[in-house]
């Protein structure tokens, strides 16, 4: 497995050694890393857990993973092996069960459901599965009640119109969710200025923003950031 990044869930760019960039980041202050298996094959969850397994020896920060988890066991396959935190996307919109299931099994805290989303022909905003390829029924802000009272730890929130294009976060349904749910809400896809960064905490009201291209194609480290979010007026936490 490679590390990538993705532009509208397209575009792959290859960016290296999953295990070697994991060590970078936690050298660069890193809170917590985020892997999703794009290529979403649920016969992939063995190599997904034994590279799971071989980053989680090397760094010392939390782990959530996702991408094909389909099963109860499929959390405790990764789960055994160094993550964390699971993230369901697909599956817990097919069968949301799983949200339960999971969180009675293993708690909230480990259960993170994954809500990507785009506007439709219609202009609407609404729910995609299956890696931003199948729309269904669900406004984002509407699913993102039903998950959370199914038994959601957390939300992980992506427009995928934003993903990899550094134009900033989607503010609007960020703010929206954030202000109807009682969980925490981590905001992603469209950070390309320390700036937009401070925005999702500020203006969409998100406990956390997540950011991939960003890191890949500019020379900042994660420290650097922190301060320019800090200096905006945001109070998060500095450390080495």
């Amino acid at each position: 497995m490679v590390l990538v990044i993705t532009k509208q869930f397209n575009g792959v760019i290859e960016i290296g050694d999953p295990v070697s960039q994991a060590k970078i980041f936690q050298a660069q202050a890193a809170d917590e890393l985020i892997f999703i298996d794009i290529n979403r094959n649920h016969g992939d969850i063995l190599k997904l857990a034994q590279v799971i397994n071989k980053v989680s020896e090397e760094i010392f920060m939390p782990i959530t993973v996702g991408g094909g988890v389909k099963t109860v066991d499929d959390f405790r396959l990764l789960l055994s092996n160094g993550a964390d935190k699971i993230s369901i996307n697909t599956a817990a919109v097919q069968n949301s069960d799983i949200i339960k299931q999971a969180s009675d099994k293993y708690g909230a805290q480990c259960v993170v459901v994954s809500i990507d989303y785009k506007k439709n022909a219609g202009g609407d905003y609404k729910v995609f599965i299956e890696g931003g390829q199948i729309e269904t029924d669900y406004h984002p802000l509407e699913w993102a009640l039903l998950a959370e009272e199914r038994g959601a730890g957390e939300l992980l929130l992506c427009n995928i119109d934003h993903d990899g294009m550094r134009i900033g976060l989607d503010l609007e349904i960020t703010r929206s969710i954030s202000e109807s749910v009682k969980i925490p809400i981590i905001t992603s896809g469209g950070c390309g200025l320390a700036q937009q960064f401070s925005d999702g905490f500020l203006l969409g009201k998100a406990d956390a923003v997540a950011a991939g291209s960003f890191f890949a194609h500019r020379d900042q480290n994660f420290m650097q950031t922190r301060s320019q979010i800090k200096n905006s007026g945001v109070d998060i936490r500095m450390h080495k």
